[in-house]
């Protein structure tokens, strides 16, 4: 069958409703910081007045920063864990030794915290590695609030992994994971994880950041300037002009409301333009000013407001006034309203980048998911929509947009190194089986739920999900209790086997003999995964019918996704029995062939017992 998957996702119209777990809470912070930056020495001071409430039912003793830039030294767990793993990142390796270990004093990132006080008074803090423990010198009761002070001073390192300075591509600074940020609690408690380059969790909140830098350098990043008419660099109303600054620097005024992270970066060759998407947010581009990428990146603006429209349109608006897409870091990286790329690419890789890293708008800061606990709702989800975007937009047209992940998963099953995706994204064996689960699988997850409750009610699911959990921290439980409620079909069984094991798919056909004037197939299960199936039966006229046989345990049926073809519901299958037969009401001589899974959107780790043909 030519049918196309996107043919099939039907763009509904998402349900509004309520948070799904009515005890939920969550923290709040409020950031104000000021920071000098060097940009001869490349380092900075900063002083930080944090505002945090206490929306949790415990009374909190400690709290914990983290110090991200404390990873890029010789010795750091960051270093030691790229000397260990098997497959380090070739981004973080030189020689195959560790770039951090040969990082010399002032090539190093560091993040220390010089003074700290808790509503005036001071309290005990201790740096463990990039961790900073802080023993409170009063508790903060349930509902409470505590205003931090901090003064600390930082070192940006050389570009080895997302931040840094001076990058391959000339950028001369990416400046994410830079400041003191306060870890999450919440549900489960403190999750001050050390840094070793894999995800990041935030805390809700405000941020209005002040950066003292050098005249000649560009800004851009998260939030909306707020001086806009004094700093000029193409950020001054148009048709206006700005007054010539006395002195070497000037100060940026950054306010980035209800967000869980600040990244800026900075160049004195960046190119800056802008373009208002048509009921959407104003976009900003800095990029470096070369011969050799200006045509991709003029050319990748208009595609730009195509891909936020499209991600609004099927998962839920943007609620921002402005995103911004920056040439910088070292490979595509996501961040508040703002994503760091590289930027001397091919148009088609430009284009793919961007609409990645731009769905993680959704997926991780907007729905905010904890990423290292549960990677693959991020990395999985936003590589759906953007893979959806670029089979229709970027001229792909493939019947699978996903079938790169499920090559990948194969792949990745096959290799005997699979761990659960409920393993933490530190926890990993390697890197391959990490980017595997969380990416290709985390994909699948999505593409096959489609596949369980239909293409429809994916979409809607998806819609639902966003409009009741953004700007809160979903679990994997709350898209699947989404899906069970747009759908009317039980998923415990689907969220469990898929993410809590290495349990694989593998259904068969077996048999299809004569029985009188009808014709008997038999079918086997040989994974311990459990699916429904959906069965297509090609006659000898070249007629088509499809046969369903929902699984038992999911109480519950999907519309007919082929809907020019007949389709007849056979009997539940019930997972304990390994082997199952339906009838078919025609002679074996009337069969050509019969396929499990057509759309191939089950992923099925053999498909050579699959199908079946009449010789």
């Amino acid at each position: 069958m030519k049918k196309t998957i996107l043919s099939l996702l039907v763009l509904v119209t998402g349900l509004s409703g309520f948070a799904q777990n009515t005890s939920y809470w969550q923290q709040h912070v409020a950031y104000t910081m000021d920071v000098d930056m060097d940009v001869k020495s490349h380092e900075y001071t900063g002083t930080q007045k944090l505002v945090y409430t206490n929306n949790s039912p415990d009374a909190l003793n400690k709290v914990y920063y983290h110090l991200y830039f404390n990873a890029f030294q010789p010795g750091s767990e960051m270093d030691r864990r790229l000397q260990s793993i098997a497959d380090p990142d070739d981004r973080m390796m030189a020689d195959g030794k560790s770039r951090i270990s040969a990082l010399q004093p002032d090539e190093i990132g560091y993040l220390h915290p010089t003074s700290l006080t808790q509503n005036g008074k001071p309290v005990s803090f201790s740096e463990e590695g990039t961790v900073l423990v802080v023993t409170l010198a009063e508790a903060i009761p349930p509902g409470g609030t505590a205003t931090f002070d901090m003064v600390f001073k930082g070192q940006i390192p050389i570009q080895i992994r997302r931040s840094g300075r001076d990058s391959e591509e000339g950028v001369a600074l990416s400046m994410s994971q830079w400041y003191p940020k306060l870890a999450e609690y919440d549900f489960e408690g403190w999750h001050a994880d050390p840094y070793i380059a894999r995800e990041f969790q935030g805390v809700w909140g405000d941020f209005d950041v002040k950066i003292t830098i050098d005249k000649n350098y560009t800004v851009g990043g998260s939030g909306y300037l707020q001086n806009a008419q004094e700093i000029g660099h193409g950020y001054e109303a148009p048709g206006t002009k700005i007054k010539k600054q006395k002195g070497k620097t000037l100060t940026w005024h950054f306010k980035a409301p209800r967000v869980h992270d600040f990244m800026w970066a900075a160049d004195p060759e960046y190119i800056h333009d802008t373009l208002q998407v048509e009921n959407g947010p104003m976009l900003h581009f800095l990029y470096k000013d070369n011969a050799a990428i200006k045509e991709n990146w003029k050319k990748l603006q208009p595609k730009t407001a195509e891909m936020m429209q499209f991600f609004s349109k099927n998962v839920g608006t943007y609620p921002y006034d402005q995103y911004s897409v920056i040439q910088g870091g070292d490979g595509g990286m996501e961040y508040a309203m703002a994503t760091l790329i590289t930027g001397e690419r091919k148009f088609g890789s430009l284009v793919g980048v961007t609409a990645h890293e731009m769905a993680h708008s959704w997926f991780q800061h907007i729905l905010a998911s904890n990423e290292a606990k549960h990677e693959w709702m991020d990395e999985g989800f936003t590589s759906f929509i953007s893979h959806l975007y670029m089979n229709e937009y970027m001229g792909e047209k493939k019947t699978n947009p996903f079938e790169g992940s499920y090559k990948g998963y194969n792949y990745l099953v096959k290799s005997g190194k699979e761990q659960p995706q409920t393993t933490h994204a530190d926890r990993y064996a390697e890197n391959m089986p990490y980017s595997i689960a969380a990416y290709s699988k985390g994909e699948i997850f999505l593409a096959q739920l489609g596949y369980i409750i239909g293409q429809e009610n994916l979409m809607e699911t998806l819609k639902k999900y966003f409009n009741d959990f953004k700007f809160k921290h979903p679990t994997p439980n709350d898209i699947k209790r989404t899906a069970e409620k747009v759908s009317g079909i039980e998923l415990d069984w689907y969220l469990m086997d898929w993410t809590q094991t290495t349990n694989t798919i593998d259904y068969g056909i077996t048999a299809v003999v004569a029985d009188g004037e009808q014709t008997k197939v038999s079918l086997e299960r040989i994974g311990l995964m459990p699916m429904p199936l959906d069965i297509l039966v090609v006659y000898a006229d070249d007629t088509q019918e499809t046969f369903y046989a929902p699984l038992r345990m999911m109480r519950g049926e999907k519309e007919n996704p082929y809907p020019n073809l007949t389709r007849t519901v056979v009997e539940d299958w019930p997972w304990a029995f390994p082997t199952y037969d339906f009838t078919i009401a025609k002679p074996l001589t009337a069969i050509k062939a019969i396929v499990i899974d057509p759309s191939q959107l089950m992923a099925d780790v053999n498909l050579e017992n699959n199908a079946w043909e009449n010789k």
